[in-house]
C-alpha cells in the first residue's frame, strides 16, 4: 500500500467492482484531461459515510445497477442524472444512501452547485425525495434515476432482509461498539460484519435489487 492511503480491514474490496464516470467540469476547470473519468471504489463510499455497513455498500451497488441500466457500455456523465427518493430524507436509511449516491452522480439538493455561466454544469436540485410515495413493500430503499439529455429513467430498489447473519455477531456487536471488547473479539465481529457487505457487493441474491424501467 503507497504512503498516504487508508489502510482499511476488508479483505475483498478488489472484487468490487469499479464505477467510471465522466466529469465535463472537472475537465473544464482543468482537474481532469478530456475524456478521462473519475473512478470510484467502494472505499470512496466507506469514506463519505465514515463506515461499511448494509445501507452504505446497497447504495454504491444500486447506484452502480442503474447507471448500467441508462447507459449501458458508456460511462456516464456526472451532472446529468436526475434522482428521486421514494419517501422523504429521514424515511428509513435514504439519507445515508443519498450521501453516497451524489458522490457518484453528482446529483445534488438544495446545496449543490449551481453551475456556471447561466447553470451550466448545474448540481442543484437534481436530488430530491418524494414524501408522498413509498419504497416497495420489503424495500428499504427506492431510487428513480433519470437521464437529462435523453429523459430514460429507472428505478432500483434494494431489500436486504434475506442478508444473512451469523448468531454470534449478536454477541460481539455490543463489545466492538462499546470498545469493551478484545481488539480479537472486534476484529471478529468486523470479519462477520463484512461477510454480509460481501454479498451485498458482489452476490446475486434474488430480490436484494429488483430492475423497474
Amino acid at each position: 500500500m503507497a504512503e498516504g492511503q487508508s489502510k482499511f480491514n476488508i479483505d475483498f474490496l478488489d472484487e468490487v467492482e469499479t464505477i467510471k464516470m465522466k466529469d465535463p467540469l472537472a475537465v473544464a476547470l482543468g482537474a481532469m484531461d478530456k475524456e478521462e473519468p473519475f473512478v470510484y471504489r467502494y472505499e470512496d463510499a466507506v469514506k463519505t459515510a465514515g463506515h461499511s455497513c448494509p445501507a452504505v455498500s446497497g447504495a454504491y451497488r444500486l447506484t452502480m445497477i442503474a447507471l448500467k441500466q441508462l447507459h449501458g457500455d458508456e460511462i456516464p456523465v456526472r451532472g446529468n442524472i436526475k434522482v428521486t427518493f421514494r419517501g422523504d430524507i429521514g424515511y428509513r436509511v435514504n439519507g445515508p444512501i443519498s450521501q453516497v449516491v451524489t458522490l457518484i452522480t453528482g446529483a445534488a439538493g438544495e446545496s449543490g452547485f449551481h453551475g456556471l455561466g447561466g447553470g451550466k454544469f448545474n448540481r442543484h436540485n437534481l436530488l430530491s425525495f418524494d414524501e408522498n410515495s413509498e419504497a416497495p413493500a420489503g424495500a428499504i430503499c427506492s431510487a428513480i434515476f433519470e437521464r437529462i439529455d435523453n429523459g430514460k429513467r429507472v428505478e432500483v430498489s434494494y431489500n436486504n432482509s434475506m442478508l444473512p447473519a451469523n448468531p454470534k455477531m449478536g454477541e460481539l456487536m455490543p463489545l466492538s461498539v462499546s470498545g469493551t471488547g478484545t481488539d480479537e473479539q472486534i476484529k471478529e465481529f468486523g470479519r462477520l460484519w463484512h461477510e454480509r457487505i460481501k454479498v451485498v457487493l458482489t452476490g446475486n441474491m434474488e430480490g436484494m435489487f429488483v430492475v423497474k424501467e
